[in-house]
């Protein structure tokens, strides 16, 4: 198994499939997840796809959703 950690290049994450919401604008600018492991996820910037992965709990990225689908955080956006 590699060695998977925060701040890993993309790149080297290998076989995962890497996944945006659908309500992404033409931009480009989104953040992409891919699934690690049944216990890890990973996060990065859609416009440097081989850039810097940053690597989260599934239990957080659970509970970011939850947040963000509860509306936790329009206040940022409004």
């Amino acid at each position: 198994m590699q060695d998977i950690h925060n701040g890993i290049s993309a790149a080297r994450l290998d076989g995962v499939a890497w996944r945006k919401s659908q309500r992404s604008n033409s931009q480009g600018a989104c953040v992409e997840l891919a699934r690690l492991d049944s216990a890890t996820v990973a996060m990065r910037n859609s416009r440097d796809p081989q850039g810097t992965a940053l690597i989260y709990p599934a239990g957080a990225v659970r509970a970011l959703v939850s947040a963000l689908r509860a509306g936790e955080f329009d206040d940022l956006i409004s």
